[in-house]
């Protein structure tokens, strides 16, 4: 048996999220059903480096299966991405050791989140970013954003229907910018997420732009682990797995 590393970007607006689910459009059942008719039927499972919930995206998740198939690694990608959805695209596959696998051996993992700040919604972008009406103060967010670098426990940004009970992650880098006239991106590296983190990070970030909180108030959040006091979680079309570093 060989064990296949992938790179995968999707689209996530018409799938219920990566992870399988009964009667439900997901990346993993797409791809799992794929693998199924290249080799005859056989299910073949694939474990990747995190789910993504609905409507969200990725262009950098990692999965990874074993195969008994003798397939040279640059015709992977052609094979898989002739019978996979327009929606669904494997960057690269390659051979990897029987040790890896791609959920526990992760190190850091990026993403990124994109907001629209003009008055009026785009109808192009809505699928990829979260229409913001009114312009942000980057600088407070950046503020903000310095006081959640590090090691933490990150109860505050976890959803409440989670059995996680180690809380603590450690974010690596964490910076919001003006990429363009109407568009911000925060970008978050950290060596894992909890459950809608990046997204209720998000949230609260936006919160500080739009002044309904101060910067300093988020280090208090975080110090009180307390869920309710943080704020709400933001839409998922804005969010991206960008990349997964082994």
């Amino acid at each position: 048996m060989t064990k296949i590393k992938c790179t995968v970007a999707y689209d996530g607006t018409l799938f219920h999220g990566y992870q399988v689910q009964p009667g439900k459009r997901t990346v993993q059942r797409e791809i799992e059903a794929v693998l199924s008719r290249m080799h005859h039927g056989q299910l073949v499972k694939i474990a990747a480096s995190g789910r993504t919930d609905a409507g969200v995206h990725a262009f950098g998740q990692v999965f990874h299966f074993e195969t008994p198939l003798h397939i040279p690694e640059d015709r992977w990608t052609l094979a898989l991405n002739s019978l996979l959805p327009n929606d669904i695209y494997v960057r690269q596959a390659e051979e990897v050791s029987e040790q890896f696998h791609a959920r526990y051996d992760v190190k850091k993992k990026e993403y990124r989140y994109r907001l629209l700040t003009r008055p009026e919604p785009d109808l192009f972008r809505r699928a990829y970013t979260t229409h913001i009406k009114q312009p942000l103060d980057v600088d407070a967010m950046n503020l903000a954003a310095a006081a959640i670098l590090g090691t933490h426990d990150f109860s505050c940004f976890c959803a409440a229907n989670t059995d996680i009970k180690d809380k603590v992650r450690t974010i690596y880098y964490l910076s919001v910018r003006q990429e363009k006239d109407d568009e911000t991106v925060i970008r978050i590296v950290g060596s894992g997420f909890l459950y809608q983190m990046v997204r209720i990070i998000t949230g609260t970030l936006l919160d500080v732009g739009i002044y309904k909180i101060t910067p300093d108030r988020v280090a208090e959040i975080i110090d009180g682990r307390d869920r309710q006091a943080a704020s709400a979680t933001a839409p998922p079309q804005g969010l991206t797995l960008w990349g997964v570093t082994y």
